[in-house]
């Protein structure tokens, strides 16, 4: 007997917000620390989107992290990075780097545009569980040819890193939160139904043209907004006359205390303290 799966209705939306991070780099913030902990277990979207090099060249000097996952999706430009444990690369157009930060590791990203100097992409910061947070580091890099897509009859193209469409894998697998994370493009005329976990959290960012994430008489979300979606087992998507292109994520909630400063999260204000002091004293990174 098969039943009908529950569609996720939209629990809440709102637009980003312009922010400047780094050395003086100008981005647009879908959320931060101040809507922790509604999209446990994701703590932070940026976005980067310019063909002006006095937005993004300062870039992201050598910086710490404890506690959590970066991940890094380019679409244009390269950003070269490096770090404490002698890693070093170019991480260009459609490549994904999932960076674990776990103990600790020290590290740049430093963007720099492509040919016509455009720089676009994002930053997803995923939190780790207590029991993880102090894991080895390691990284993650996908080069964007080994990121498979799926094409449906009308025109949807879906690029999957993590989760699984239509039987298709992302390359992406297992980390701890479970994650699904899809890049889906709409043409206009389009609709787009994805199954998820029931119990895991859910958000769009719809980052080109317009869509309906529920049918009317909800109105159309536009370009630079996040939204959480509520309980249920499946979202919808729709296009009108235009196309859209939107990031999908999800991931398995840690409901865990979070204790965040800057760029260390930890779960107590006792182990964030550590950590500083850790970090003064030059007894920050654990694995060598």
């Amino acid at each position: 007997m098969s039943t009908t799966p529950l569609h996720r209705a939209i629990a809440k939306s709102w637009k980003s917000q312009p922010t400047i991070e780094g050395a003086g780099v100008r981005l647009k913030r879908a959320f931060g620390f101040r809507e922790v902990p509604q999209l446990d277990p994701f703590l932070l979207l940026d976005t980067f989107r310019s063909d002006n090099p006095a937005d993004y060249r300062a870039g992201f000097p050598w910086h710490p992290h404890r506690g959590i996952e970066t991940i890094t999706y380019v679409l244009a430009g390269e950003i070269e990075h490096g770090d404490s444990l002698g890693n070093r690369g170019v991480i260009a157009a459609g490549d994904v780097q999932w960076m674990t930060a776990g103990s600790g590791i020290i590290h740049q990203e430093m963007p720099r545009g492509d040919g016509r100097n455009q720089m676009s992409g994002f930053q997803l910061w995923a939190n780790l569980p207590a029991k993880e947070k102090m894991m080895e580091p390691r990284y993650r890099e996908v080069r964007g040819a080994g990121i498979p897509s799926v094409a449906r009859p009308d025109g949807t193209v879906i690029r999957v890193v993590a989760g699984e469409v239509d039987g298709v894998r992302g390359p992406v697998a297992e980390v701890v939160i479970d994650p699904q994370l899809l890049d889906v493009s709409l043409p206009a005329g389009a609709s787009f139904t994805h199954p998820v976990p029931a119990k895991h959290t859910v958000f769009a960012y719809l980052f080109e043209g317009e869509a309906r994430f529920e049918p009317p008489p909800r109105p159309r979300t536009e370009e630079g907004t996040v939204v959480l979606f509520g309980p249920g087992e499946a979202v919808t998507a729709e296009t009108e006359s235009s196309p859209a292109r939107f990031l999908l994520v999800s991931g398995r909630p840690l409901n865990e205390p979070v204790a965040w400063n800057g760029p260390i999260v930890m779960n107590t204000d006792d182990e964030l303290r550590k950590a500083f002091d850790e970090l003064r004293a030059g007894s920050f990174v654990k694995a060598r």
